[in-house]
């Protein structure tokens, strides 16, 4: 026979499932634009000020050796939304074929990666409100699944990587306080998509923090470059002061990453090759070098994580399975990242991978046409294989001197990447070889069901 349940009973699972649904923690993911991985205050820069991202490290579970999937914003940003490498989602390049007829090429391309699944679509079918700000290419904040936004995408209105979310943080961060609040007078729990285009280019920094650095006796463009990173600083630092403001910091996941690093063309003045290229220094942005694929990641959450300095490997791949346990969602099977909040998982990672292909033209369907690099962080090893992917665009000059099939550095020794140890390891580098095919057919493995 059936018990009804009693009124007072009945009260009280009411008030448990409302407790919990209230449980669910805010989340915030902010990413940084074009930043090498070692210009922050907390990763031991002399020059470069970024007290109030210091602040959220001294809070957080900390990455030192965190990388991206590509050197590259859009296809770096792919992996972060879905958890896949880019020869898995898609999205390899910035463009189909650079600037020709770029919105009716990309079409498609944007088509089918909106058909895998991303922990934002699955934030917002939760409940979440969701809010895009910054740098976003793939369409409309609709597009993406998120319930509020700033983007529009219409390639007729100068949609291509952002258009009016671009204006974050350079222009003040209302639309995200705004949101924040919203969030809070609907208690309902939110996720902060907050990727301004800092420090990336134009850099064109207020005077005040110009003038800080241009006193130091720094070359023009590292000068503007440093004045930058603290620009982007003082607007993370507005965001996280109006989470404390609103009492939300304790029960508020923030997540920080950078999408690929950078660095000025001045500080490779040396080398014979940067001829070539003038626009940021050869091994940064666009390559597979510690400058171009390395980012400190960090997980702060207060109520839950007590912070830690990590040795560990982790991976931007592993902000969809980091959310997803954090929200108490179901994530897809087949995610070839980790919880980053997981000791074990953490552990047991031996190495972590990651391509990087032609920089303005990707092959729709045949993501390696336009391969360039396969590498793989080993503990201490590090491999680089050189390929030969189709580049029609002007940046081919980036990769473009790098001739060596194949490069091995003692990354933790040498994360300058000054000395290159393959000749004297073969055996070394035959095993990073096998690894990197491991890695590369389980891929295509995966990758073998149609997107959903």
């Amino acid at each position: 026979m059936k018990q009804l349940l009693t009124p007072a009973v009945a009260a009280l699972i009411f008030i448990h499932g409302a407790v919990f649904a209230a449980e669910k923690p805010n989340i915030v993911f902010i990413l940084g634009d074009d930043q090498a991985w070692g210009d922050y205050g907390f990763m031991g820069h002399a020059v470069v000020k970024t007290p109030n991202i210091d602040k959220l490290a001294a809070r957080s579970l900390v990455f030192d050796r965190g990388y991206v999937s590509s050197p590259l914003c859009r296809p770096s940003l792919a992996s972060m939304i879905t958890g896949l490498y880019p020869t898995q989602h898609g999205i390899t390049g910035n463009d189909v074929e650079g600037g020709n007829e770029r919105a009716a090429l990309d079409k498609p391309l944007r088509e089918q990666f909106h058909r895998h699944p991303s922990f934002i679509r699955l934030l917002t079918d939760r409940g979440y409100l969701t809010h895009q700000s910054g740098k976003w290419w793939e369409g409309s904040f609709e597009d993406g699944g998120f319930t509020h936004g700033m983007t529009h995408g219409d390639p007729d209105r100068g949609g291509r990587h952002g258009d009016v979310g671009l204006k974050i943080g350079r222009d003040g961060i209302k639309p995200v306080t705004e949101f924040i609040d919203m969030a809070v007078k609907k208690e309902q729990p939110f996720f902060l998509w907050y990727a301004p285009l800092l420090p990336h280019t134009p850099h064109n920094p207020p005077k005040r923090l110009l003038e800080k650095y241009a006193t130091d006796g720094l070359a023009k463009d590292v000068a503007a470059y440093y004045a930058m990173c603290e620009w982007f600083d003082e607007t993370c630092g507005q965001l996280l002061d109006h989470l404390d403001q609103q009492g939300l910091t304790e029960k508020t996941l923030v997540m920080f990453a950078c999408d690929n690093g950078w660095a000025a063309s001045s500080t490779n003045a040396t080398d014979p090759e940067q001829k070539g290229w003038s626009d940021f220094a050869l091994r940064s942005k666009g390559s597979p070098y510690e400058n171009g694929i390395r980012t400190p990641i960090m997980v702060s959450w207060p109520e839950r994580l007590k912070p830690l300095r990590s040795e560990d490997l982790a991976h931007t791949i592993d902000l969809f399975p980091t959310i997803a346990a954090a929200a108490d969602l179901s994530a897809p099977a087949n995610l070839p990242g980790i919880n980053l909040m997981d000791d074990n998982a953490r552990q047991q990672r031996e190495r972590v991978y990651g391509v990087t292909h032609s920089i303005h033209n990707m092959t729709v369907g045949n993501p390696d046409d336009t391969l360039q690099y396969l590498w793989c962080v080993d503990r201490q090893w590090k491999l680089i294989e050189r390929l030969q992917g189709r580049d029609t665009t002007k940046y081919k000059n980036v990769h473009l001197w790098d001739t060596a099939p194949v490069r091995l550095y003692n990354i933790l020794d040498d994360p300058s990447e000054l000395l290159d140890l393959a000749s004297q390891n073969s055996e070394t580098v035959a095993r990073l070889k096998q690894k990197i095919e491991v890695w590369r057919l389980g891929l295509a493995v995966t990758s073998s069901d149609e997107p959903k």
